[in-house]
């Protein structure tokens, strides 16, 4: 499935370039009026009708080309086993429990640490005190 994921990848990447390409190389709806005066030589090259013709539809196939690209990048990525669950089932389950002795120390007294870190501290350990209400009292005033 690698091979062909890439091979669309890189069909879409050559047909973005190609359009943009293309896209740049068209001359704006308005530039056929020089033209029409005299100013332009829009038969050079395509022939009487100009470029319109042969940059359009090749602009349209290579959108074509890009949009049946994306969905099929879109449905082999979407594509998984049926056998897996979602991610947060596969996260859960491969994620391995931290053992409670592996906190100590000042990690031990983070609050919202974890919870079997503070059950197995021991009897003797002493949380500090929470601060007073207000330390305004310690603030100078201005003179």
């Amino acid at each position: 499935m690698s091979f062909l994921f890439n091979l669309i990848l890189t069909v879409q990447l050559l047909s973005a370039l190609g359009m943009i390409g293309l896209i740049l190389v068209q001359q704006g709806k308005g530039a056929d009026m020089g033209a029409a005066f005299g100013t332009g030589g829009s038969g050079s090259l395509f022939g009487a009708s100009g470029s319109s013709n042969f940059l359009s539809r090749t602009t349209a196939i290579l959108a074509t080309v890009f949009f049946l690209c994306t969905l099929g990048l879109a449905y082999l990525g979407s594509a998984r086993p049926a056998d897996t669950g979602s991610v947060l089932e596969r996260a859960v389950s491969t994620t391995p429990a931290a053992p409670a002795a592996a906190a100590s120390g000042a990690a031990a007294q983070i609050p919202g640490s974890a919870t079997p870190a503070a059950a197995s501290a021991p009897a003797s350990a002493v949380i500090p005190a929470a601060p007073k209400a207000s330390g305004a009292a310690e603030i100078p005033a201005k003179r």
